[in-house]
């Protein structure tokens, strides 16, 4: 698995989503709860920035619809969203934060 890094600790709000580019991959960084979580950042429902939206109790609600995704696993809380969006494993090497698209858990 390889690791990209994706933006400094230091520039990452709490519960204010960040997005990025790593590979060509849009991804959400999120940092909440003292951890820092990525996921893709189009919505699985309507094909827009999750970025965009709000965090809260460690999930992410997409601004359009409503459709709320769990940081840690990517699954939908709620409709009218169904499926899933991919979450990427993050380490954090000093104030560096990176992230691995090569592989979706």
């Amino acid at each position: 698995m390889s690791y990209l890094r994706a933006a400094a600790l230091s520039e990452l709000e709490e519960d204010t989503p960040k997005r990025v580019e790593l590979d060509g991959v849009p991804v959400s960084l999120v940092r909440t709860e003292g951890e820092v979580f990525a996921i893709n950042d189009i919505c699985s429902h309507a094909n827009v920035s999750l970025s965009e939206g709000e965090v809260e109790d460690c999930s992410i609600e997409c601004w359009l619809h409503g459709s709320s995704f769990d940081l840690r696993t990517g699954k939908p809380n709620g409709l009218p969203a169904t499926r899933p969006v991919p979450v990427y494993p993050v380490k954090i090497e000093g104030d560096d934060v990176l992230v691995s698209v090569t592989q979706e858990s």
